[in-house]
């Protein structure tokens, strides 16, 4: 199995895989995942009580990392903290991908050649490589606990891996 080195992380993908309890997909995705200190603040002010906040503490493979700014061809799609600082990263570092659900993010990091997934492209992988039978639990697992798709786009990725 096929595993990257490192991925970035944003906040929305990693509160919905902590808790629907897959956060292990991660690991399997990539030996280390970074989060960027804006996401990793964000997170933790949720308190210790929270299952993401305690996580990123708790996690040896989940790296808190520092953004040294955020580059002025990321600043002017005016992103959100947590996109910028992912991307931010993500253009200072070789062979990384991104996890980001936000539309604008992943427009971004497409416009700059950045690799990039969802939070469903992680459980697209984990079912393709054999870390899981099924991607539908996993996916009402996610749903649950506050994602939201449609109807059609979960119908369209279930298609994806024969669901």
């Amino acid at each position: 199995m096929l595993v990257a080195n490192k991925a970035i992380i944003n906040a929305s993908p990693l509160i919905f895989l902590s808790r629907s309890h897959h956060l292990n997909l991660l690991h399997a995705f990539a030996d280390e995942i970074w989060v960027p200190e804006p996401v990793a603040t964000e997170i933790l002010q949720r308190g210790q009580q929270d299952i993401t906040a305690r996580a990123i503490k708790d996690t040896r493979w989940l790296v808190t990392k520092p953004i040294s700014g955020i580059p002025n061809n990321i600043a002017k799609w005016k992103l959100g903290d947590g996109e910028s600082s992912v991307l931010a990263l993500a253009s200072k570092t070789l062979d990384t991908e991104v996890i980001i659900d936000d539309l604008a993010g992943r427009k971004c990091a497409i416009s700059l050649e950045i690799p990039v997934r969802g939070t469903l492209g992680v459980v697209l992988i984990a079912k393709n490589r054999g870390l899981i039978t099924e991607a539908r639990p996993v996916i009402n697992d996610m749903l649950a606990n506050g994602l939201y798709l449609s109807k059609k786009i979960l119908d369209r990725v279930l298609a994806l891996v024969g669901e």
